[in-house]
């Protein structure tokens, strides 16, 4: 996960992969796909905007002391984990129409601001054409992460991603 996409080998999600009941917004060089009960698709010629809002969002501090705790209740043997939080994701077409879908986050605590700050620029190349989630995909292929990056290493790879957009 890097800011609000999972990416895999062939395959770029904003939150999470699906999980039924729980939609997913798949993005490829091509445009993006709603998977899930009501499947839609749109080549990105024909986007005009992706939002993603409800994100969880939270301060450094927040997010360890968040962090923190967890681990004390699982050692402790009393944590039950719970679903990770929705977000909604707002796919606006050049035909003036609107699509929410939600998505699961991919976050383990929360987002930083930064990342979805930057994540949301990202998406906006996307939807211009300057940017592709091919290079996600490819940046997956090449480096095969794998540990979980920490917020200022993923805010790093979206700031390069934004750079060659």
């Amino acid at each position: 996960m890097v800011g609000l996409f999972w990416i895999e080998a062939e395959e770029v999600f904003l939150g999470v992969p699906p999980v039924a009941p729980i939609p997913g917004v798949l993005l490829s060089p091509t445009g993006l796909q709603i998977t899930g009960a009501d499947p839609q698709s749109w080549p990105w010629s024909t986007v005009m905007d992706v939002e993603v809002t409800e994100v969880p969002v939270r301060s450094a501090v927040t997010r360890w002391a968040t962090r923190a705790a967890t681990v004390a209740a699982a050692v402790l043997d009393f944590w039950v984990p719970g679903s990770p939080p929705e977000m909604t994701v707002t796919v606006s077409t050049m035909q003036g129409e609107h699509h929410h879908t939600p998505v699961l986050s991919g976050a383990a605590t929360a987002y930083t601001q930064r990342e979805v700050d930057l994540s949301h620029a990202l998406l906006a190349h996307f939807v211009r054409g300057s940017a592709s989630p091919g290079a996600l995909t490819a940046w997956w292929k090449e480096t095969q992460p794998v540990e979980v990056l920490r917020s200022r290493q993923r805010e790093a790879v979206l700031e390069h991603w934004l750079a060659k957009a």
